[in-house]
């Protein structure tokens, strides 16, 4: 059947023009809202599978105010387990990693093994009715997605798998199962919205204005696409030689990589999946970034780099003025969306149009008034109410 005009224009949303009230980007309430909603069910990526070869190797992650570690047991299978001791709540381990026989509790000892058994208590006389069997350390929900181990606090959402499935064919040609860090996690503390970071990553509008290195390598021919679940965005490097040093010694340092397609030789692609985990994919290397909220007006920038092993010195030379090239980026969008965040808690801030170009902001705001409805009013009915 035909779709009619007057169809069309009665079942449009006229918010579907517009970004997001202000509000929603400093109000705890709306921020109690989401994470109930989907920032608790939403995937995380703790790390790679060869960051953890040996039994006993542990990666941490905290998000949401949850402690995480994933662990290698004896037996080889890689575990999740709340980083809380089931005696009286004590973190087990501090750090952002390790390797440990047992995970041994600070306060009053209580030890379990790396398959999260309970297997040691001091004093175990004091406790005659106590069956080590019932206290072994909590489980959390865990994926491996192409060599990465993600974690869920809550139920609900699409696995990894199935969020970037329109897109695995086109990642699959990067051997993400054979990637090795190459950098030091690092945590960056940001006084901005989880959402303000995440609208940036898919704006493409701020790239001629606020990235000119970007568009020195990329011209006209960066690009925008949105899914149910991922956004994707990608430019393709130009011949013409950057006048800036860096970015020109990048574009005759990067080697030929044989395992890409020609199409991909000279391509970076970014790829966000819903909400808030992002990974830039390079013919030289794969960045993995997450924007972990602590608050409405707090969130910490998670990050590490992984790359493929070669030894060649051009590509160990694009990988350094890659770090260059986006440190700078970085440092730009730093400033640009404190700005943002600044005027998102302005009472004179309302809702600004979106142009047709913006799919991914359209996305993200539909997405975000159909998990909260809440999300379509111009402003709490009661600061740091939760609605």
């Amino acid at each position: 059947m035909a779709t009619r005009l007057s169809d069309v224009v009665t079942n449009h949303d006229p918010l579907d023009d517009l970004s997001l009230p202000g509000w929603l980007y400093w109000d705890e309430g709306f921020f109690e809202s989401e994470k109930a909603a989907f920032l608790r069910a939403a995937p995380q990526v703790v790390c790679h599978d060869n960051e953890i070869p040996d039994p006993g190797d542990w990666r941490r992650i905290d998000y949401l105010g949850e402690s995480v570690i994933v662990i290698r047991g004896s037996d080889g299978e890689v575990r999740a387990f709340h980083n809380v001791c089931r005696h009286r709540g004590s973190r087990l381990v501090d750090g952002k990693g390790g390797c440990n026989k047992l995970l041994t509790c600070p306060y009053h000892a209580w030890s379990y093994n790396r398959e999260g058994a309970l297997v040691g208590v001091p004093s175990r006389e004091d406790y005659p009715n106590l069956d080590l069997s019932e206290w072994a350390l909590k489980p959390v929900a865990l994926e491996q997605w192409r060599g990465f181990y993600f974690i869920t606090l809550d139920e609900g959402a699409p696995s990894v798998a199935e969020m970037i499935a329109p897109y695995d064919e086109e990642i699959a040609p990067y051997r993400f199962e054979e990637l090795r860090p190459i950098g030091r996690l690092t945590l960056r503390p940001r006084r901005l919205n989880w959402k303000t970071i995440a609208d940036n990553y898919s704006d493409h509008l701020h790239i001629p204005v606020g990235h000119p290195g970007l568009t020195r390598l990329f011209g006209k021919s960066y690009r925008i696409e949105a899914m149910e679940h991922v956004d994707k965005m990608e430019g393709d490097l130009r011949d013409t030689p950057s006048a800036n040093l860096s970015e020109r010694a990048y574009q005759a340092f990067l080697p030929r990589v044989d395992h890409l397609p020609e199409t991909h030789q000279q391509k970076w692609l970014y790829f966000k999946l819903f909400p808030n985990v992002a990974f830039d994919i390079y013919p030289d290397q794969v960045d993995f970034m997450q924007f972990l909220p602590v608050s409405a007006t707090e969130t910490v920038i998670r990050e590490i780099s992984y790359a493929l092993s070669d030894d060649r010195r051009e590509m160990r030379a694009a990988r350094y003025l890659n770090w260059r090239i986006n440190r700078q980026v970085n440092a730009e969008d730093t400033v640009l969306i404190e700005r943002v965040q600044a005027g998102m808690e302005s009472g004179a801030y309302e809702p600004g149009p979106l142009g047709r170009s913006e799919v991914c902001l359209r996305s993200f705001a539909t997405r975000l008034r159909k998990e909260l409805p809440q999300a379509r009013l111009p402003e709490p009915r009661f600061k740091g109410e939760r609605i």
